[in-house]
């Protein structure tokens, strides 16, 4: 078991970074992962190259472990994007979704209606963006084979209940983008039919690193459209193109990134070691200590303030003449956030520091002389 303090020790980015929304800076023990796998790939002694094949069934074993599906119902993929895109291109009905989604959520739905005309992208209407069971259940048709959300919502910060999705919706499928949430959000991944993430964010486990999960239901349902030769029996189906499995293999094309995989597996197995309850109680207080300075400042906070509601995610949303001034104050203070059109985005993880916080006072200091 791995307390909070050894995992918050693995934070080794500057203070003033709460930008991991975007992208998390490399974790401890995901940077001893690559020296050690840049020593075997660069050397290749004698026999070591083909013992970096185990690194698949490790990083199986550690998405496992984090979401609850068995290792044999998960295979890498590069990124959430393209996990999603496989499991849009081979649904086939009406999959519900809301236009305000992650476009990599979107993208795929939409693609794939262009490309194959076998899935039907049905927009939902939201409050601000906030997919609810409520809504599903209003808006839900006969032709609605498939449901499709982010666990959390990147503009608003919105956990998303999918447990209620699920019991709203019946035996459709349910498709989640986790990126957002995994490894700071305790949710019922086990609900869902499909889970695609990546590890470049709050993982902190880089880019090029991710998984998709399928439930049996969903490997009976979706056709492996752009299925390789590794998605069949055969390792090397030499002279003959034989039919995918009847697995959660068939949605692979090639033969995975063996190093991005031991990156994605240290970096859950940290996760697993730690515990996610005891990571969101350190995300949940330092979200607590952000809200309380933009309170203090009278910056208004446009994500919920509810704990079952959020994850890591503040957004602020100052008036439109004063979010030039909250960005540049910000900057000018060493702070890395994501500033929108109309709102600033903070990300806060769970080794949040004190001296990171002091920045962040400061920052607001000075917007509130400037404005």
């Amino acid at each position: 078991m791995t307390t909070i303090e050894e995992f918050s020790a693995g934070f080794v980015e500057e203070p003033g970074y709460l930008d991991y929304g975007k992208v998390g800076p490399l974790s401890s023990p995901v940077i001893a992962e690559i020296s050690a796998h840049v020593e075997i790939v660069s050397r290749a002694r004698f026999g070591s190259i083909d013992r970096l094949a185990s690194e698949d069934e490790r990083m199986r074993r550690a998405v496992s472990a984090a979401i609850g599906f068995a290792p044999e119902q998960i295979v890498f993929q590069p990124n959430t994007s393209t996990g999603l895109m496989q499991a849009m291109f081979g649904l086939t009905g009406g999959v519900l979704l809301s236009q305000a989604e992650f476009p990599s959520v979107t993208f795929a739905a939409v693609r794939a209606s262009e490309a194959i005309h076998a899935v039907t992208p049905i927009w939902l209407e939201t409050d601000h963006g906030r997919v609810t069971p409520g809504q599903i259940r209003e808006q839900i048709t006969a032709t609605t084979t498939a449901v499709a959300v982010s666990l959390v919502d990147s503009r608003t910060g919105y956990v998303a209940d999918i447990d209620g999705i699920r019991q709203v919706i019946g035996d459709r499928l349910l498709i989640v983008d986790a990126i957002q949430g995994l490894g700071v959000v305790d949710a019922p991944y086990e609900v869902a039919d499909v889970v695609a993430s990546g590890g470049q964010k709050w993982l902190r486990a880089g880019w090029g690193s991710g998984f998709l999960a399928l439930s049996d239901r969903a490997i009976e349902r979706l056709t492996p459209v752009t299925s390789g030769f590794t998605g069949t029996s055969e390792k090397y189906p030499w002279d003959e193109v034989t039919p995918p499995l009847a697995a959660a293999r068939a949605f692979t094309v090639s033969n995975p990134d063996l190093v991005a995989e031991a990156r994605l597996a240290v970096a859950l197995e940290e996760v697993v070691a730690v515990g996610v309850e005891a990571i969101a109680a350190a995300v949940a207080e330092g979200v607590d200590h952000v809200i309380d300075l933009a309170d203090e400042f009278a910056i208004p906070v446009a994500s919920s303030r509810d704990v079952s509601e959020r994850a890591g995610i503040v957004v602020l949303q100052p008036e439109p003449q004063e979010l030039t001034i909250l960005a540049a104050s910000l900057f000018n203070h060493g702070v890395s956030v994501t500033a929108g059109a109309t709102s600033v985005r903070v990300s806060v993880h769970a080794a949040t520091s004190a001296e990171t916080l002091e920045m962040v006072r400061q920052s607001f200091v000075s917007f509130a002389t400037a404005r």
